[in-house]
């Protein structure tokens, strides 16, 4: 099985009716996510053990983790910042994307196995399973596979989510196999999604929707926004749960910036024009550009690098 396995078969479509040139490009992936720690042995321990995440690269103490080749998660030394509080705009979790149930089961088993206590939770969502847990800063992750896309149920253009009851037990015990556990390093895996914490909805919509040009796929009210890209149940959410009305976000530990990731040739200077014309700061460095969100969340939008020969 290759990374491939995790593309769904059902073909990338928007859902909103909006004009294609005010949406970012359907077949988007999310990238790395950057957390910033100051104890890079400890957090690295962790994603390495519990989550099967082996280094893809190493800068001094910083490295990159990942899974057959792909980076998942970069963890950056931070000397002399503190832990965020639990009600700041910043990170509500990072969720890895598995291809099947067995490679997913095989982890939650390894993160149960390293630590119990960083269990947090697990639901069914409907269009996916997830386990979630805190790593050792406590930065959320959650651990999903996806139902295949035609087993999605939309009205509309909303898709629908649930927190139905799933208890991680079972699930292992139904899906574990001795492959999936003797092969964990080597399944793949890549960031599906990532949500966050803000301080309003409204204001999210307006630059996660209106001007970076994701789809809104699905709200929880007045509390939390799910948005994508070509029709995934959300690439991004946000949400108010613990932050209602915390205005930008403090320099700490934890969340240092999010990755989304754009097909070569597509998208990026539209991109940077709708920013342009919102009134946001850009820095465009080679085949990137990076801006802050309305709560100084660090967003690079990165176009893919080319295939190697």
């Amino acid at each position: 099985m290759t990374i491939a396995s995790l593309t769904p078969s059902t073909p990338y479509q928007p859902v909103s009716g909006r004009p294609a040139e005010d949406l970012l490009p359907a077949e988007l992936t999310m990238g790395v996510v950057t957390l910033k720690t100051d104890d890079v042995p400890r957090l690295r321990s962790y994603y390495e053990r519990a989550l099967g995440l082996v280094p893809v690269a190493e800068h001094g103490p910083d490295v990159v983790l990942g899974r057959v080749g792909v980076p998942l998660v970069a963890i950056e030394e931070a000397r002399g910042l503190k832990l965020p509080g639990r009600g700041e705009a910043g990170l509500y979790h990072t969720a890895i994307l598995f291809p099947d149930q067995a490679s997913l089961a095989a982890t939650v088993y390894a993160a149960m196995q390293v630590d119990p206590t960083r269990f947090v939770g697990s639901s069914d969502h409907l269009v996916s399973q997830a386990f979630y847990f805190q790593d050792p800063d406590d930065n959320g992750i959650e651990l999903y596979w996806d139902r295949p896309r035609d087993q999605w149920q939309w009205n509309g253009d909303q898709v629908s989510m649930d927190t139905l009851y799933l208890p991680w037990d079972r699930f292992v015990q139904e899906h574990l196999t001795e492959q999936a556990v003797s092969g964990l390093h080597q399944a793949p895996a890549q960031v599906g999604h990532v949500h966050l914490q803000v301080g309003d909805v409204e204001t999210a919509q307006h630059f996660y929707v209106d001007v970076l040009g994701f789809e809104r796929t699905t709200t929880f009210g007045t509390m939390a926004l799910f948005v994508s890209a070509g029709g995934y149940h959300h690439h991004m959410a946000m949400n108010t749960w613990n932050s209602t009305g915390v205005g930008p976000r403090r320099n700490t530990l934890g969340l240092g910036s999010v990755q989304i990731t754009l097909p070569r040739g597509e998208g990026l200077a539209a991109v940077a024009d709708r920013l342009l014309t919102a009134g946001h700061v850009i820095e465009q460095t080679g085949q990137a550009l990076h801006v802050r969100d309305p709560w100084d969340t660090r967003l690079i939008l990165a176009e893919a690098a080319a295939p190697s020969v």
